[in-house]
């Protein structure tokens, strides 16, 4: 039977029912296991290789991304695992060129120290002839700027060029997008965002249509141990049942706010994929179930974003997104190639008319 996407996200990678026992079993708080004298290790012997809590976790992302996955200690560490799992010395790779800058950061310091050549394409377009590169990695939705790139097309167009393509697919979540499904060969993303969304946790994934390219993901992990823990797994399982509740409501705020801002002129740069308007709702439109509760726009200035924030009482301050609580950051701060008074602003799941009125409270005091 094939279920929607509340029903999956409430019971994926839960174990069979069994008289006795809880729906989600605890964290296993163990680094070596009991070994057979003989035999050696049964189906765990060390938690850096195998891991149930991990692996319950692995098994519900995979459910719900359309193929196996492996968690990471964060987004960055399932990124740069894949990365240098998969390319050599002599290859060449497409990054985003106004994706999660770190990103970029990784491939001009370690990556190019390996003699991996990046080449970054802005997630729009125009993408370049892709022939002769290893991998193209698109993030789409971009962060922060909230372009979206059409993943089928770029999925043909890379396999035409023997390229593997790999999607971050962090701000969709599995419920806004499948990349998978769509053609792409590996899916990365940071659990940390929306797919937990409690701020309480790092996390990352890497998930693979095809069994070798995950193989060799899997080993690079062995051999590094950029592995999560047994309790960030298990907070992270929790907190994925109710995801498809979370991105109901900050979708829903994020409406509303674009709605806002999009009235008044002294907002400028407004984007957000659900807007009719925005350049990227064609594509969106048609290849994603939902739009994430992500809206970009400018005000003009450093100083009037931080009277905007100092004024809300219901935005924080802080620089991650996704989370149950509505936060903004002024990028250029952190080093991404932005505006001075551009804000990446993350609805939470406050009731939208008390979040309307507050930041509609703050933007006129900001003025």
């Amino acid at each position: 039977m094939s279920y929607s996407d509340g029903t999956r996200s409430v019971h994926a990678g839960l174990p069979e029912p069994e008289v006795g026992q809880p729906f989600l079993p605890g964290p296993v708080f163990a680094a070596p296991y009991h070994l057979d004298p003989v035999t050696g290790p049964g189906t765990h012997g060390y938690a850096r290789t195998e891991q149930p809590t991990r692996e319950a976790l692995e098994a519900a992302i995979g459910e719900l991304e359309g193929g196996p996955a492996l968690a990471f200690a964060s987004g960055q560490a399932a990124i740069s695992a894949m990365l240098l799992a998969l390319v050599k010395a002599g290859d060449r790779v497409a990054l985003p060129g106004d994706g999660y800058f770190p990103v970029r950061a990784f491939a001009r310091g370690a990556l190019a120290d390996l003699g991996v050549e990046s080449v970054l394409v802005p997630t729009a377009g125009p993408y370049p002839d892709l022939t002769g590169l290893r991998l193209v990695m698109l993030e789409t939705p971009a962060n922060p700027g909230l372009d979206v790139a059409d993943i089928a097309a770029l999925a043909a167009a890379a396999h035409a060029a023997g390229a593997l393509l790999a999607v971050d697919n962090t701000a969709a979540t599995p419920l806004g997008q499948n990349p998978l499904a769509l053609g792409a060969d590996l899916v990365v993303a940071s659990g940390t965002k929306a797919l937990t969304g409690h701020s309480d946790l790092l996390l990352g994934y890497v998930a693979a249509r095809d069994p070798e390219l995950l193989d060799r993901i899997e080993n690079w992990r062995k051999l590094t141990g950029g592995v999560p823990g047994a309790f960030d797994c298990w907070l992270a399982h929790r907190s994925m049942a109710t995801m498809d509740l979370r991105l109901a409501r900050q979708t829903q705020n994020a409406a509303a706010l674009a709605e806002l801002l999009a009235g008044r002129p002294d907002v400028t740069g407004l984007r957000w994929p659900g807007l009719p308007t925005d350049p990227s709702y064609p594509v969106a439109s048609r290849q994603m179930r939902r739009i994430p509760g992500i809206v970009a726009f400018d005000l003009g200035s450093a100083e009037r974003v931080a009277r905007f924030l100092a004024t809300a009482k219901l935005v924080f301050a802080a620089t991650s997104f996704g989370g149950v609580h509505t936060t903004a950051d002024r990028r250029a701060q952190f080093g991404d190639d932005t505006a001075p008074g551009f804000v990446r602003f993350s609805c939470g799941i406050e009731d939208t008319a008390d979040l309307v009125e507050d930041v509609t409270r703050a933007l006129d005091a900001s003025k």
